[in-house]
This record gives C-alpha cells, sequence and structure tokens, in this order.
C-alpha cells in the first residue's frame, strides 16, 4: 500500500480499494521541495551572474596584460643598443664604424643601425625640448643592434671586443627592462588569482547563506520527509540540483556577458586599429583578443562556479539536516 492510501484511508475512513479508486481519480501533480521561482532564488543567479562577470574579466584582463608583456619581452630580447660616448682625443666616427663592424661581425645577427648625430640629438628633445644647440653637449651615439628570432649572439664576447677595440662603447642588452616585465607580469597573475578566489569565497558565503534560508523555509516539509523514511541523501540531493540549475544559470549569464564583452573590444580594436593613436594602443594592450584559450577559460570559470554552488549546497543541507535530525 502507497503513503497516499494510508493517508487517504485515514483521513475519511474509507477501504483501500476505495481509496485507490480516489487516488487514480485524482491527478497526480509532482512539486519540487525547493520552489525555483521565489525571490532568493532569482536574486541568487543575479549574485552568481556578477560574480561570474567579475572573475571572466579578471581572467581577461591579466591573459591581455601576460600577452602584451609576453610580446614586449619578445621584442626587446631581440635587441641590444651599443652606445659609444665621446671622448677627448678620440674620433667618434671611427669609434662608431669600429663598434657597428664588431657587431655584425658576431653570429645570429640580422641589423645593425648606427644613428646619426641629428638622430641621436632628435632622441632628447622630450627631456631638453628643440631648437636647443646640442654640438657642444656630449651626446653618446646609438647603435641598434637586432637578432635573428629564436637565436642569440655571444654578447659576453661583443662585450669583450668592444671593450678591447672601443674602450668608449657598452653594451646594454636591456636585462634590467626585461626582469621588470616579467616581474609585473607575475604580480598581475598573483592579483587575478587573488581576485579569483575573493569571487569563489564571495559566491559560497552566498550560495550558504541562500541554502540556509531555503532550509528554514521549507524546514516542515523536510521533516515531514524525515517522518515518512526519506533518506538524508535525497533531500540533499534536491538542494543540490535546485541551487546547481541557479548556478549554471547565473554562471552562464554572467560568463556570456563576459565574452560579449571581450569579442565586442576585439571587434572594436580592429576597427580602430587603424586610426589615430591605434598603432600606440596595439603597441600597449595588443590586439584586445583573449584567443580560443581566455574563451575556453571563461567557460572553464562558469562550470567552476557551478560546482562550487552544487557542492556549497549539499554541504551546507548535510549540516542543517543533522541539525534537524
Amino acid at each position: 500500500m502507497s503513503t497516499t492510501d494510508v493517508r487517504t484511508s485515514m483521513d475519511d475512513g474509507r477501504a483501500p480499494a476505495q481509496s485507490d479508486a480516489v487516488s487514480m481519480a485524482m491527478p497526480q501533480v509532482e512539486t519540487p521541495i525547493v520552489p525555483p521561482g521565489t525571490i532568493a532564488a532569482r536574486a541568487l543567479v543575479a549574485v552568481v551572474a556578477i560574480m561570474t562577470f567579475l572573475a571572466a574579466l579578471t581572467t581577461g584582463a591579466v591573459m591581455l596584460v601576460r600577452s602584451a608583456a609576453g610580446e614586449w619581452q619578445a621584442e626587446v630580447a631581440r635587441e641590444v643598443t651599443i652606445q659609444v660616448r665621446p671622448v677627448a682625443g678620440r674620433d667618434i666616427e671611427a669609434d662608431v664604424a669600429k663598434a657597428a663592424a664588431i657587431a655584425r661581425a658576431a653570429a645570429n645577427v640580422t641589423e645593425v643601425r648606427p644613428y646619426s648625430k641629428d638622430e641621436a640629438a632628435r632622441l632628447l628633445e622630450p627631456w631638453l625640448g628643440s631648437g636647443l644647440q646640442v654640438e657642444d653637449l656630449p651626446i653618446p651615439r646609438v647603435i641598434v643592434v637586432r637578432m635573428a628570432a629564436g637565436g642569440r649572439p655571444d654578447l659576453a664576447q661583443m662585450r669583450a671586443a668592444l671593450a678591447e677595440q672601443v674602450p668608449p662603447a657598452s653594451l646594454d642588452d636591456h636585462r634590467g627592462f626585461v626582469d621588470r616585465m616579467r616581474a609585473v607580469s607575475g604580480t598581475v597573475l598573483a592579483i587575478g588569482i587573488g581576485v579569483l578566489a575573493l569571487v569563489v569565497a564571495a559566491t559560497m558565503l552566498s550560495v550558504t547563506f541562500a541554502t540556509r534560508a531555503a532550509m528554514t523555509t521549507n524546514r516542515p516539509v523536510i521533516e515531514v520527509l524525515h517522518l515518512i523514511g526519506a533518506k538524508d541523501a535525497f533531500i540533499a540531493g534536491h538542494f543540490q540540483r535546485h541551487f546547481l540549475q541557479l548556478g549554471l544559470r547565473g554562471g552562464l549569464i554572467g560568463g556570456g556577458a563576459a565574452v560579449a564583452l571581450f569579442a565586442l573590444a576585439d571587434f572594436a580594436g580592429g576597427w580602430f586599429g587603424g586610426g589615430p593613436g591605434g598603432s600606440e594602443l596595439a603597441a600597449l594592450f595588443g590586439s584586445f583578443s583573449i584567443g580560443l584559450l581566455g574563451y575556453l577559460a571563461v567557460l572553464l570559470q562558469v562550470a567552476l562556479v557551478a560546482g562550487v554552488t552544487a557542492w556549497t549546497s549539499r554541504r551546507t543541507v548535510g549540516q542543517t539536516i543533522e541539525s534537524i535530525g
């Protein structure tokens, strides 16, 4: 005999057969333990959507910064600079020519470009201004040495040759700049991981409060289910599925908004790339595209937020059921 038959026969005193007939005549409507369309559910979806959107923005920003920093490092690492200082009693033009010959003789060097005196003076205009008489200033001459991709000359040997043949010359491999860029890139990555951890923690707290509120609202139903022999896993499974759906809905809304924003930024960057300042923005921030890996990272974050929501709700339900029992 089913639970419905027992309840019906206890209510009106009719025979089990009559109860069966009444039960078959009455429509059987299954309703979930947790109502899906409550105000609290909609609020939780909004919170999860906002958290996912912020996490996706953080991930995309970190990937853009790391990509731009990597391009800067690769570009800077392919160039070294030779500075030839003017020294009394020496012909600076001969020193520049000799330093350029030493650089051209090195392996894996594709281009050697000595700057003229006028070009070296123009490099100082942002600091000294234009129209100055710089003939009497001891302005060093710059030689830019560009290396082949994937290859690197023996800088120690080049530095030793310059010190022996051109004493006023010095070689700068920009190692300090590259190290600073690596430090900035690592710092941005650490900040992104920290923000993501805060978002996950805030999501867990929100789900915990929402689950406890739902448990409090449905406490009579849970007690009745306990009385008729429902297992804790059955009750927890209902709450877990409910909050998993809410987490997926909020995660898809927030992640979809972030994907749309990145796609719009990528389109706008390509559209305005040919305009004034477009090349400077491209050199500074890259192409504003997070690429396929970035979009996959956003989808993984949606799954992560949904999984955290479901796990947190099940854990909270288990603790609450133990207190009820």
